[in-house]
């Protein structure tokens, strides 16, 4: 179990995360990540990677996040709110399609994401 983080670095870890993402700058983004960080998504057997969902280092996030990239050039998230914990943030955001989406990352204790999940609406 990590240690527990301020809730301001945490809420400043979601913005910046969002900063990243809208910068599309793929080593900025990977920069907030521990190396064997882990992400989970339905979107990651959709773009023909894992089967389960899950990716798990830096390496492997790099290719399926450059792949996303390039496959959605408008990408922009809208960021809504920001929830946290002890050891990780909730950021909710609209993405460039005007879809909702819970990201959650949980930190280590250097303050790096060791676990991601985007969560999406059903339906």
């Amino acid at each position: 179990m990590s240690s527990q983080h301020p809730p301001s670095t945490l809420a400043a870890l979601g913005r910046t995360w969002v900063e990243a993402w809208n910068a599309r700058d793929l080593e900025r983004v990977l920069a907030l990540y521990d190396e064997a960080a882990v992400m989970t998504s339905d979107r990651i057997p959709m773009l023909g990677f894992d089967a389960s969902g899950t990716v798990r280092g830096k390496d492997a996030l790099r290719t399926y996040w450059g792949k996303a990239l390039w496959l959605v050039p408008q990408l922009h998230f809208s960021l809504i709110d920001l929830f946290v914990s002890p050891d990780s943030v909730v950021v909710f955001y609209a993405n460039e399609r005007g879809k909702k989406i819970c990201e959650y990352l949980r930190v280590n204790d250097a303050g790096l994401i060791v676990q991601g999940s985007a969560n999406h609406l059903v339906g």
